[in-house]
């Protein structure tokens, strides 16, 4: 898309500082949005921010954890303190890591399920709200196949995402009459991400992955923010609720006893 199509947007990117979410961060300050980055790691959103800035963008840093409702209200706050309001999120913060469930702690759980699903619950219902009040706005979540697919050894993430997808289809409906749009972007494993560090770190699992690719290759980090750019766009004004698979056709020929996780 051209440079200005999301001019007078304002967008908090969760996770915004590296991976996905700074690629995201960056495709959107590129069509003009104002960017609020966010994450747990304040040098990092604080780097991200002065590399948006010195491209010309506008883009704010916050340090945040998803986990804590009081903390997301604070990201709001200072996001309208900055740019005055709120029209875009892109919850993007997540957690994950391989172990076999039989195995898995409480901890382990917890800790996935309150990044992921409480998280994204919090950022979305605060900034929901003030969308409502202003008369409507976009909202993005990030899934993975491994919601409707299966991903043996990440049972706690294949679960909190199950719970964004139907988070996802519950609000486009229910909040579509505000003028709020709601949808998921499910990527496939991509290039630069921790994602692919943490669940195919090494050769064998990586040659596994791309074999299982028809496109026989990742997804490129500019290809996932370039579908994500679009989903909270005008030019997607009448998508929502929808679930939009990013994979090079990955899911569609998988084969369901596989032990790739993702």
């Amino acid at each position: 898309m051209s440079e200005g199509t999301l001019r007078d947007r304002v967008a908090i990117v969760t996770g915004g500082g590296t991976g996905l979410g700074r690629a995201i961060a960056d495709e959107l300050s590129r069509l003009g949005a104002k960017v609020v980055v966010a994450s747990r790691q304040l040098e990092v959103v604080e780097q991200a921010a002065r590399e948006i800035e010195n491209a010309g963008g506008e883009a704010l840093a916050v340090r945040v954890d998803v986990r804590s409702p009081e903390k997301v209200q604070d990201l709001l706050e200072r996001a309208k303190e900055r740019f005055g309001y709120v029209d875009t999120l892109v919850n993007n913060a997540a957690g994950n890591f391989r172990v076999p469930a039989e195995e898995m702690s409480v901890n382990a759980w917890n800790a996935v399920i309150d990044i992921v699903l409480n998280g994204t619950w919090y950022c979305t219902q605060t900034v929901g709200r003030e969308m409502i009040s202003a008369g409507g706005g976009v909202i993005l979540n990030i899934g993975t196949t491994a919601a409707f697919h299966g991903g043996p050894s990440t049972v706690h993430s294949a679960c909190a995402k199950a719970g964004v997808l139907a988070m996802t289809r519950t609000l486009a409906v229910e909040w579509a009459r505000h003028n709020v749009r709601v949808n998921i972007l499910t990527p496939g494993p991509t290039e630069e991400t921790g994602a692919v560090g943490q669940l195919f770190s090494d050769e064998k699992a990586h040659e596994k992955v791309l074999r299982g690719v028809p496109l026989k290759r990742l997804a490129r980090r500019r290809e996932v923010a370039d579908a994500a750019a679009y989903l909270l766009s005008d030019y997607a004004a009448f998508v929502n609720g929808e679930n939009l698979i990013v994979d090079g056709g990955r899911w569609l020929g998988r084969d369901h006893y596989s032990d790739d996780p993702a």
